[in-house]
């Protein structure tokens, strides 16, 4: 969990100081993942840290392995991060529904494009884990337009991604990242 609230209250402050407002409320269920979009840029984990204290979220995340070397990985771990090889992807999702599943109170946060650059298709990752877990997804973003990080509805898992991913595309379409041009279009190879 990011266990520092005087660094989490001090990005809200500075967030708060440029503008930056908080939407939404914190879901009164325990266990979700959180889908984090649209991810275009560094300043995106800057909002993550502001929205944990605004929202007073569980949150932990998954991050590139290579982010948690030194001299930032410690850090990176206290705030709640989780590091991925994604050239060894077997078994991740257990690995993190599992996780999921064994807390009491945990919000996973996946950026499903899986990159800041722009990707031709969002990984299945973030509903692989939420649908193994049994958990909805809470759909957060950050809207450089409005100046917004917010928490919009929480989406049940139906077993339909095709179905679900049009709900999930719907309400995400419109957010503009802070690099548009980075932001790749909604949709998994599973839905060609």
């Amino acid at each position: 969990m990011c266990d520092h609230l005087g660094v989490r209250r001090l990005v809200l402050w500075f967030l708060r100081v440029r503008g930056w407002r908080f939407e939404g409320e914190t879901p009164s269920e325990k266990r979700y993942v959180v889908c984090g979009a649209p991810h275009t840029s560094n300043w995106d984990f800057i909002l993550f840290l502001g929205a944990v204290a605004a929202f007073d979220l569980p949150a932990r995340y998954i991050g590139k392995h290579t982010l948690f070397r030194w001299p930032l990985g410690a850090l990176m771990r206290r705030w709640g991060g989780i590091p991925v090889d994604r050239s060894a992807a077997a078994g991740i999702v257990q690995q993190v529904a599992d996780a999921v599943m064994s807390s009491d109170e945990s919000a996973i946060v996946i950026a499903p494009e899986g990159t800041r650059a722009a990707a031709e298709f969002w990984k299945t990752g973030f509903y692989r884990i939420a649908e193994a877990a049994g958990v909805p997804i809470l759909l957060g973003y950050d809207d450089w337009d409005r100046k917004v990080v917010g928490l919009g509805p929480l989406i049940q898992v139906t077993g339909d991604i095709r179905a679900d991913m049009g709900r999930i595309r719907a309400f995400y379409e419109p957010i503009a990242g802070k690099d548009p041009a980075k932001q790749g279009p909604i949709r998994l190879k599973e839905e060609e």
